[in-house]
């Protein structure tokens, strides 16, 4: 094989061994550890598909799986539209409008940690949601959004929201400005209105990032750790705590490698079982229009 052949692969050399040291390594790693018993004292022990066994029988795992699919099915499609309307929102030439779109951004860029304990005094009993709610009459009683079985993990599936509207709604932006202004201006001509631009217009040409963002959402929402750990801990009685969580717990505090493993490989799975239906929908909806 002559020279110039080859250094299209020379090239190639520096990503592909990044990608398989701290990608595909681990994920062969991950693989491995799930056949094993592994405490990280000592060797790991091949014991089979025991550790898949045990997970089935697990209730927790279970329990933490749902919750999982509830944080899913309540955050990705907020994280996909409303960002939408926000983005034509800002992108309209207007005095300040940059005010807007930073504002907007600001939880983005704001630490999940301080952001975590900024909502957890917010959620309180004697916190500003229940002061509020109390002061419109809408509540009688205190409420204890983060220590209730049946409101927790929607409590902190807000804070997901509220952080990850800005960092979509700047894609949505980015799609937004690559729309040529002459197809807006042709449907004005046609008499189409504000409404009729944007889901005959502006929404079809956005499948291309409307894709992107379902895609990265989903697997956000599936691997959500910090705001759980930080606000309820799972708990109360495990309600919002998510398979990530799960996963943590089994691996760092009972040091079980590898049935944390295990459920690690179970998740990629179900992560990549999500993007590829993420990419058959929205892909075929580009690729019609």
């Amino acid at each position: 094989m002559k020279m110039h052949k080859l250094t299209p692969y020379l090239f190639l050399i520096p990503g592909c061994t990044i990608l398989g040291a701290f990608i595909f390594y681990p994920i062969l790693q991950a693989l491995w550890l799930s056949l094993t018993e592994y405490s990280i004292i000592g060797e790991p022990e091949f014991i089979g598909f025991e550790n898949y066994q045990n997970l089935f029988q697990d209730d927790l795992f279970w329990l933490t799986l749902k919750n999982t699919f509830i944080y899913l099915i309540g955050v990705v499609p907020a994280l996909v539209i409303i960002p939408i309307f926000l983005a034509v929102l800002v992108n309209q030439k207007l005095r300040g409008i940059s005010f807007f779109r930073s504002a907007y951004f600001i939880p983005v860029v704001t630490s999940l940690v301080v952001a975590g304990i900024a909502w957890e005094w917010v959620y309180r009993e004697n916190g500003l949601l229940n002061y509020a709610l109390d002061l419109l009459g809408i509540i009688n009683e205190q409420v204890g959004w983060l220590t209730t079985t049946s409101t927790a993990i929607f409590a902190v599936m807000i804070v997901t929201i509220w952080q990850g509207l800005g960092y979509y709604m700047v894609i949505y932006i980015a799609g937004l400005q690559s729309i040529s202004t002459d197809i807006y201006e042709a449907a004005k001509i046609d008499g189409a209105n504000w409404w009729q631009q944007v889901t005959r217009i502006t929404i079809p040409m956005l499948m291309p990032f409307i894709l992107i963002v379902a895609i990265m959402s989903s697997i956000a929402a599936m691997q959500v750790f910090d705001e759980i750990y930080i606000m309820t801990g799972g708990g109360p009685l495990h309600s919002s705590e998510t398979l990530v969580l799960y996963i943590y717990r089994e691996a760092f505090e009972n040091l079980n490698m590898g049935y944390a493993s295990a459920a690690g490989v179970i998740l990629f799975l179900i992560t990549l079982v999500l993007s590829i239906i993420n990419l058959k929908f929205f892909g075929n909806k580009d690729n019609k229009g």
